[in-house]
């Protein structure tokens, strides 16, 4: 017996690799390093705006994100005032500024007259001036430009200087964004139009889709199909006829103007009616069929089943689709502008954003604080429903009844 245990002994293979190890899953391993990487190559783009939004706006015309932490150096130039600027102080004649303006998140390090001569003087130091006087600069920008004759120049000479911009964090972006540029109506715009076109819909499906899994009646069978094939039918297809059929109905009714709110709720929904319809039905043909039987038997109706036991059964299922209805009427543009135009008391935020590009393309701090705005609505919506979202697709696209 104790040969035949030290023969199994040395027959055992040994392969070198701890046993740990062994039992690693290579393809579940490389799924989720794939899968890892992607979340982190999305997060940076989302991560860097948040940054750059809340970032003071003279480091953000110069530098990177990656850089918040970092003291940024700039050169710039600004001329001075003319002798229009000047007054009269204890027998001499002064021209008094700042250098880098009102407002401004910078530190001198050195100024000089010329291009070529930048680090020519320090904070404090003073340089004669070919217009006469001397000037003096200190590390705030406060300068003084003093001279014992008055001051005769009709153009400001050119100050050069390099200069330090500190990181620093506010939300005066923030402030100025929603306050002075219109994006706060915007913002309430976008609510006005994506809530009432995400709630809609909704409704609308789940009584289509619970009729459809759970009633019998004739050419049930030919809805269903054709509501399949409405999926497929592109947006751009659809719009023109869908917009010329709204038109011809408020001219009906007398409408003056056919762009309202009304007009795109009615857009969104017809657009996300087939989608939510499909998902839904897939999603109530898979519960439990003897419950309904049951509540049958015991003489509920169809709406007292459907809203007491089918509409909480199939919460994952209408959270799936609000995520999609949501973001995407959120982050529509081409709808928007063919229902509602251009108005300015009508625009989304969408719209707003690209008419600030036009306008303001210099004004990075106003683009990112806006488009971080623009995204930080559906990052809450889509956090606060994803852990129904994958169990509510899943379920509505591989069910059917």
């Amino acid at each position: 017996m104790t040969d035949v245990a030290d023969t199994r002994v040395e027959a055992r293979p040994q392969s070198g690799i701890p046993e740990f190890l062994s039992r690693i899953n290579t393809g579940k391993l490389l799924t989720h390093a794939a899968l890892l990487f992607l979340v982190i190559l999305w997060t940076f783009p989302t991560a860097g705006l948040l940054i750059s939004s809340l970032r003071d706006k003279d480091q953000l015309a110069v530098s990177g994100w990656w850089t918040a932490l970092t003291t940024a150096t700039v050169q710039e130039v600004t001329r001075l005032g003319t002798a229009e600027d000047q007054i009269e102080e204890n027998g001499q004649f002064v021209i008094r500024g700042n250098l880098f303006g009102e407002g401004d998140n910078k530190t001198l390090q050195n100024f000089g007259l010329t291009a070529n001569t930048l680090a020519e003087a320090s904070p404090g130091d003073s340089l004669e001036m070919r217009d006469g006087g001397a000037i003096t600069v200190e590390a705030s920008g406060d300068f003084a430009w003093v001279s014992d004759t008055e001051f005769t120049h009709t153009r400001g000479p050119r100050v050069f200087y390099i200069a330090a911009i500190p990181p620093r964090f506010t939300l005066e972006n923030y402030a100025e964004v929603l306050s002075a540029n219109g994006v706060g109506r915007s913002f309430i715009n976008s609510l006005t139009v994506t809530i009432p076109a995400t709630i809609i819909p909704i409704l609308m499906a789940a009584f289509a889709a619970y009729a459809l899994a759970w009633m019998r009646f004739p050419f049930r069978g030919l809805i269903v199909a054709l509501v399949v094939g409405l999926l497929v039918v592109p947006l751009q297809m659809s719009l023109i006829p869908l917009l010329r059929m709204y038109n011809g109905i408020a001219n009906v009714f007398g409408a003056e103007d056919g762009k309202t709110y009304l007009g795109i709720w009615l857009a969104h929904t017809a657009f996300g009616l087939p989608l939510a319809i499909y998902l839904l039905r897939n999603y109530m043909a898979g519960l439990p069929k003897e419950v309904m039987e049951s509540a049958r038997m015991d003489g509920a109706s169809h709406f007292k089943i459907f809203t007491t036991m089918v509409l909480p059964l199939s919460f994952p299922a209408l959270a799936s689709f609000s995520i999609f209805q949501f973001l995407w009427v959120w982050n529509d543009l081409l709808v928007a502008m063919v229902f509602l135009g251009a108005q300015e008391d009508k625009l989304v935020l969408t719209g707003k954003l690209v008419s600030l590009l036009g306008s303001r393309g210099n004004n990075w701090e106003i683009l990112t604080s806006g488009a971080f705005i623009t995204i930080v609505v559906p990052l809450i919506v889509f956090f606060s429903l994803q852990r129904y979202f994958v169990r509510g697709l899943l379920a509505g696209s591989v069910k059917g009844g």
